[in-house]
């Protein structure tokens, strides 16, 4: 298992500190994927830019999951 964090962008990062384990980068991203839907139910209409950027246990840049759509 190797820890994932999962930093929320929109020009300014909030940074994920503790991650979770996953046992692969696909796991992790489909993570990020739920963590976007979750994100768009409790906040329709939020900042365009919103991304959760999947980022692995060495600083590694996994996947870029969009919030919002252009189309929402």
């Amino acid at each position: 298992m190797r820890t994932y964090y999962f930093d929320m962008k929109d020009g300014v990062p909030a940074r994920d500190k503790s991650g979770l384990e996953f046992g692969s980068d696909g796991a992790a991203i489909a993570h990020s994927k739920s963590l976007a839907e979750d994100v768009r139910a409790k906040r329709p209409g939020g900042h365009p830019d919103l991304r959760i950027v999947v980022i692995d246990e060495n600083g590694r840049e996994v996947h870029r999951e969009p919030v919002y759509s252009k189309n929402s």
